[in-house]
């Protein structure tokens, strides 16, 4: 069920999230090796080892939370259309993150798209799964779609999730919980709500 995201606030959001990992974090990330918290947490810890910006951690941490947030549910290999997952997870988190947190959530389908187009190899590494929503979410971007993706002021950090997302994948990777990130979580919400007062 859709959370009321109206009773959240700078001082819940990030217990909310957390919570969120801890009783779902266990829910299958259907066609891949790994469940939906270990593949955020993954791409997290990946951005975390290489010494990655916090806005481009937080955003791998939390790309794929419309999964858990969404009302129309998670996507299975039988689906037939696209659940818009991306849209989902940027609506709950928009109020408290900045921008380029949200933009890395909102878009990171059509950055698999936009690498598809401009990156032919890119294709080549992508799971069945990933194979399976792209045809759903419209395929490789035509130009028009692309020069429209490039003028996004976050493109730089919205590609870098896209790579965090497409390698979180890991049957055997350890990654420390939701826990361990929440500090840098609440302090993407402080510096949001701080230039917003």
């Amino acid at each position: 069920m859709k959370p009321d995201i109206n009773n959240l606030s700078r001082e819940t959001i990030v217990e909310f999230i957390g919570s969120i990992f801890d009783r779902r974090g266990d829910e299958e990330y259907l066609g891949e090796p790994v469940n939906m918290g270990q593949h955020m947490l993954q791409g997290a810890t990946i951005a975390e080892q290489n010494d990655q910006p916090e806005e481009i951690i937080v955003g791998a941490l939390l790309h794929d939370i419309g999964h858990f947030t969404s009302e129309f549910g998670t996507f299975t290999m039988d689906d037939t259309e696209d659940r818009h997952h991306e849209d989902a997870g940027a609506e709950v988190l928009e109020r408290f993150f900045p921008s380029v947190i949200t933009d890395c959530v909102r878009y990171h389908v059509a950055a698999k798209r936009y690498l598809c187009t401009t990156r032919p190899e890119y294709f080549r590494r992508l799971s069945d799964a990933s194979v399976h929503s792209l045809n759903l979410q419209g395929g490789p971007m035509d130009a028009k779609e692309v020069a429209v993706f490039e003028q996004n002021e976050n493109l730089e950090q919205i590609i870098a999730v896209r790579y965090l997302d497409d390698a979180g994948k890991r049957p055997d990777m350890v990654t420390p919980d939701f826990w361990h990130f929440a500090p840098m979580v609440q302090r993407m919400v402080d510096r949001h709500c701080t230039t917003q007062t």
